[in-house]
């Protein structure tokens, strides 16, 4: 027969940390929120962006993050973002979301421990940006169409008023086209990674 414990409440169990502990715990938990970005997979680019909506949203609360209410995220996305774009607003509550996420699966025993709170994403249902982007559907062209696209833009070279950077735009376009290059990746080869000499067609040196 299994043995009875009493259930005892954690919010009566906690010892409240010094200011400077959670400065620098929260110091921390951006570092290791950064990391997990890039063991993700993300650009440097892309979590530099998150990273700076959270900044701000940090430097209007002017408290940790994680003491903010679904009142406060209200009043940050309906007062201070009001009259700005629906793409800022969009991205600020998506990057607030994935670090609550983050402080839930990585931190919430420890920030409980620390401040005695429950740690809760204050992006909800209720006020969540619904955003345009959502509903768009990028329909990709057909064969033909990209066929024409090239065919067009080829003949054009001869006549350009600016031969290479037309002819530096035509062939990244056409080896995102062709060989499925990212836009980052067909940014970077030059003439010595083209191997002509190598397999039926040549191979090129593709640089992540």
């Amino acid at each position: 027969m299994a043995a009875l414990a009493v259930v005892r409440d954690l919010r009566e169990h906690w010892a409240p940390a010094s200011a400077e502990e959670l400065e620098r715990f929260e110091t921390d938990v951006l570092s290791g929120f950064v990391l997990a970005r890039s063991s993700a997979g993300l650009a440097d680019g892309t979590i530099r962006v998150d990273v700076g909506h959270l900044e701000q949203i940090r430097t209007w609360f002017g408290r940790p993050l994680w003491d903010m209410e679904p009142a406060d995220a209200d009043a940050y996305l309906g007062k201070v973002l009001r009259n700005s774009p629906s793409g800022t607003r969009l991205a600020r509550s998506q990057a607030m979301t994935t670090y609550f996420l983050f402080l839930e699966l990585r931190h919430k025993v420890e920030l409980h421990r620390m401040t005695g709170r429950v740690v809760e994403c204050p992006i909800d249902e209720m006020n969540r940006p619904r955003g345009a982007k959502d509903a768009q559907l990028r329909i990709p062209p057909t064969g033909p169409e990209v066929g024409t696209l090239f065919t067009g833009w080829g003949g054009g070279l001869a006549t350009c008023r600016k031969f290479a950077p037309t002819a530096r735009n035509y062939t990244a376009s056409k080896l995102m086209s062709q060989v499925g290059l990212r836009v980052s990746e067909a940014c970077k080869p030059d003439l010595t990674d083209i191997k002509w000499e190598l397999g039926r067609f040549g191979k090129l040196h593709v640089r992540p």
